[in-house]
């Protein structure tokens, strides 16, 4: 966007502050308005004919900018949040952490829901894995799996999105 005396069309159509428009006039009266407003000149349509030109707080439109973008680059960003389940876990343990996996989904986080197992508790893999589909069986109308129940070592884990 052209800002005031960077505009090199000698004819163009203006537009208020308020979106109203003012007519086709010469750059030097557009300017000379803008100036009387203590605004700027600005050019939005270098390519129409002829060219539009926008009386703004530039300055101001440039913050707003910046603001909108940040707002949406903070609204993107998603994190993994995880979970640890024993498979010994108790009810109100179980229901604790089932609070805070569908906090996380509400705010668009991804969740690995993970089970360790700790020594002799290697016996009980199918406790684990039947413990994960009770949690997504739970969490079904509020999240799909992303990633099936997977081994590793002494985890077993799976990771869920929101719907």
């Amino acid at each position: 966007m052209d800002v005031n005396d960077e505009i090199k069309t000698r004819k163009m159509r203006v537009i208020g502050t308020d979106g109203e428009q003012i007519g086709v006039m010469k750059r030097k009266e557009a300017l000379h308005l803008a100036q009387e407003k203590e605004m700027d000149l600005v050019e939005v349509a270098p390519n129409a004919n002829p060219s539009v030109c926008r009386i703004m707080d530039y300055g101001k439109f440039k913050y707003e900018q910046k603001k909108k973008q940040k707002k949406n680059r903070k609204k993107n960003k998603t994190q993994l949040k995880e979970i640890q389940f024993g498979p010994k876990t108790e009810e109100h343990d179980y229901n604790f952490k089932m609070d805070h996996i569908e906090r996380f989904l509400k705010k668009g986080h991804r969740v690995k829901v993970g089970i360790y197992f700790k020594g002799r508790e290697m016996a009980y893999i199918d406790q684990g894995e039947e413990m994960l589909r009770d949690i997504y069986d739970d969490l079904k109308d509020k999240a799909t799996i992303q990633k099936d129940i997977e081994k590793q070592g002494r985890l077993m884990f799976m990771i869920i999105a929101p719907k």
